[in-house]
Formats: structure tokens, sequence, C-alpha cells
């Protein structure tokens, strides 16, 4: 009998998980629906906003306020209460958001209808703040109530409990508004803008990226940086290392290693500066360092930054080692230190030497450091553009694309090429992320 009931009861459990299971999975598809319609509802409508064109004379239609108006209004004010009426409005804002943040998650029909409400008012309120132009206010009206009701479904159906995704929204939206704003937004127009001649009216497909790699400056740009992300961390971090092993626990270790971090602690246009008098070259007396000790052993003088092809850009290339070595060092160094002490004696008890020690043993043991140091480097050896403009003015074929880019949008107002320049670097600088992220995911795993 208690074979039975016991059987009976393993049923009915099975049953209730199966049908609970099924509703989670219709629940599931009817939440990713919504979703999906939502936003095919928002780009429908932001692209049906694009391809209206612009009205005649359009007017910009507001609430009787927007960020251009408040910000035109505190232009004018005394410099004495801009500061603390801007102080103001901030914490008026931040005010508004812990309230909704403490307030808005709870239990009960008036939280519930705070949320509602919520939902909809704050991107109403923040595109009309943006004060759309009359063609495009029922567009903006649309997408921002469109927004709001995915955000409250989403909420609503939210398997933490009602709430709790609104208070998380809340959290990460001055963030990602942040983001938006400073990195999202100018990213995808500076893609779009590279399809544009220099104007930015006529679209001209490639011939943008086609200047890139035919082009004299373009193309000193890209084989340039290509030098620099090549030689440089490797370099680097050589002699990084190589500093952090010989002088590791030696007697005066602080003073030698401060010897070497100094160069860190001075700006790409400092050391441009320092470096640009060691390699001056002008006729009579030099007062370059190098061509100074050249003249002394009976040599001619040598116009360093103006020498092709490449002496320059490796001229260029030894001031930026100089202020990154320092940096590998101190990153290397702590990382030896961490190396456990009993696997190198104990590979020293096996009759390792010196050398095999360090790369069986030292090495292996700070192999995560040294691709941060790699990485890290060949990023900054990319974005170069300090050193560069101080030095050559990218004359003479050693421009890089960080330098050529800013170049091209302020002294020819191409911002086509500029734009293009940009996209490039970017792919440049995207693989290194990428393996940066997955290493640091590996490392998370580990531990």
């Amino acid at each position: 009998m208690s074979q039975t009931t016991a059987t009976e009861t393993t049923r009915s459990s099975r049953k209730t998980e199966s049908v609970s299971s099924g509703r989670t999975t219709a629940s599931r598809s009817v939440t990713v629906g919504a979703y999906i319609v939502g936003a095919v509802v928002i780009i429908g409508v932001f692209f049906a906003l694009l391809a209206g064109g612009p009205a005649d004379n359009p007017k910009p239609t507001s609430l009787g306020f927007s960020l251009n108006s408040f910000f035109t209004w505190i232009g004018q004010l005394n410099p004495l209460l801009q500061i603390p009426l801007v102080l103001l409005v901030f914490a008026v804002v931040a005010g508004v958001l812990l309230v909704l943040i403490e307030y808005a998650p709870r239990h009960g029909k008036g939280y519930f209808w705070l949320r509602l409400v919520a939902c909809f008012a704050i991107p109403v309120l923040a595109f009309m703040m943006l004060r759309p132009y009359q063609n495009a206010v029922v567009y903006v009206m649309i997408i921002a109530l469109v927004a709001g009701g995915l955000l409250f479904f989403a909420d609503y159906r939210a398997r933490e409990g009602s709430g709790y995704l609104f208070q998380l929204t809340l959290f990460m939206a001055p963030a990602t508004l942040l983001l938006i704003v400073g990195l999202i937004y100018p990213a995808v127009s500076t893609i779009i803008q590279s399809f544009f001649d220099k104007t930015g009216k006529d679209f001209v497909a490639l011939e943008n990226y086609q200047w890139v790699f035919t082009n004299p400056e373009g193309f000193w740009s890209v084989i340039n940086t290509l030098i620099w992300a090549l030689i440089a961390p490797i370099v680097s971090t050589i002699f990084g290392l190589a500093y952090a092993v010989f002088i590791d626990r030696a007697r005066g270790e602080k003073i030698l290693k401060v010897f070497v971090f100094m160069p860190v602690a001075i700006s790409f246009v400092g050391a441009g500066i320092i470096w640009k008098f060691i390699y001056d070259f002008r006729q009579g007396a030099q007062i370059g360092l190098l061509n100074a000790i050249v003249t002394l052993f009976g040599g001619k003088p040598v116009s360093w930054l103006d020498t092709t092809p490449l002496v320059n850009t490796i001229c260029l290339l030894i001031v930026f080692i100089w202020t990154q070595t320092g940096f590998a060092m101190v990153i290397l160094s702590a990382a030896i230190k961490a190396v456990p002490t009993e696997q190198i004696e104990a590979a020293s008890l096996d009759g390792a030497n010196a050398w095999e020690r360090f790369r069986n043993v030292t090495v292996p043991g700070i192999r995560s450091s040294l691709i941060v140091v790699l990485t890290t480097i060949t990023i900054a050896s990319l974005k170069v553009y300090d050193i560069v403009a101080v030095m050559t003015g990218g004359r003479a074929n050693s421009t890089v694309l960080g330098f050529e880019m800013v170049n091209q949008q302020q002294r020819f107002q191409s911002y086509g090429h500029s734009s293009a320049l940009a996209v490039v670097l970017f792919l440049f600088v995207l693989p290194l992320i990428i393996y940066n992220a997955r290493q640091m995911a590996k490392q998370r795993e580990i531990r």
C-alpha cells in the first residue's frame, strides 16, 4: 500500500514539474516574442523617421523647456550661480532616481502604478527634453512609449519578482546613457561617415578605404602603425623583463627601479620634446646629443627625424620604448616575486641552471602578466599620437594612424578620410581587446 502511494506521489510530482516547465517555456516564448515585436517596431519607426526626410523650416517641439534651453539659460547667469544651480539640478535628478530605486520595487498597488507611470513617463520626458522637431514628434513618442512598455512588461514578468528589473534598469541608466552618448553613438557615426566624402554629404562607398591603402599618407600610416605594434611591445617587454630579473632582490633594488620607472611618469609630449633635442640637427655647431657624438668622432651630422626609409620611425619608436620599459618592468617584477620559491628550489635541486629555471619555471609562472603587458603596450602603440605630432608632425613618411586621423580632420577638413582611418585603427585594436577579455574570463574560471 505504501509503495502504491509513493508511486502515485512520484507520478503526480512529475506531472506537476512537467506542467510547470511547460508553463515556464510558454512564458519565455511570450516574453521573447514581445521583445522581438517591440524591437521591430522601434527599428521600423526609426527608419520611417529617417526616410521621411527633413521638413521645410521645422519648429522644435518641447515641453516648454529643453536641455538646450536650460544650458543656454545657465550660460547667461553669473558664474557664481552656475555651479550651485548645476549641482542642485544634479541632486534633484539623482534624488528622483534614488526614490524610484528605493520605493518602486516594493509590493503593492501604489508601487505597481508608480512603476507603470515611471516606465512610460521617463522615456517620454527624456526624448522630449532633446527638443525633437515637429515632424518627428509622433515618431519620438511612439519609440518612447514602446520602449517604456517593453521595460514594464519585462519587469512585470521578471523571475526575481516584480520591480527587480525596473530597479536594475535605473541603476544602470546613468552609466548606459554616458556609454551611448560618449562611445556607442560616436563609433556608429564614425563608421557611417567613413562611407561619405570629405563634406559628409555624398556617398562614396569604399573610396575612403581605398585611399587609406593607396595614398602615401594613408599607406604609410598603416605600415608605420603595424611596425609600432610589432616592435614596441616586444622590445619593451624584453627590456623590462630582463631588468626585472637581474635586479630582483638585489641590493638597492628600489632605487634601480625608480630610475627605469621615471620615464613612465613623463607625458608623451614631454618625452617627445626631450628626445627631439637629442635628435636635433642643424648647420654649424650641433646642440643635439646624438649628432654631437657623431661629429666628435669625425662624422657628419644626420637629420635623424627626416631620414627615410624607416630610420625616423625607428627613432620615434625608441622614445616610446623608453617610456614603456618601466611599466613592463614594474608589472613583471611583481609577477616574478609571486612565483613560488619552492618551484625554483626544486628545479635547482634537479640540476637546472639559471637559464633553465627562468625558461621552465619563471616564464610559465608569469605568463598571464606577460600577456597583459604585451597587449597593453600594443594597444598604446596603436593609438600613439603625441610623439609623432611633437617630433615630426608626420613628415617624411613617419605618420601613424592616430596622428593621420587627426591630421586629416583638422588640417584638411576631410571627415571621410579621417573616419576611415579611425575605423581601420579600431579594427587593429579590436582583436587585442577580445583576446584580453577572453583571458580575463579564463582566469576567473580558474579562480
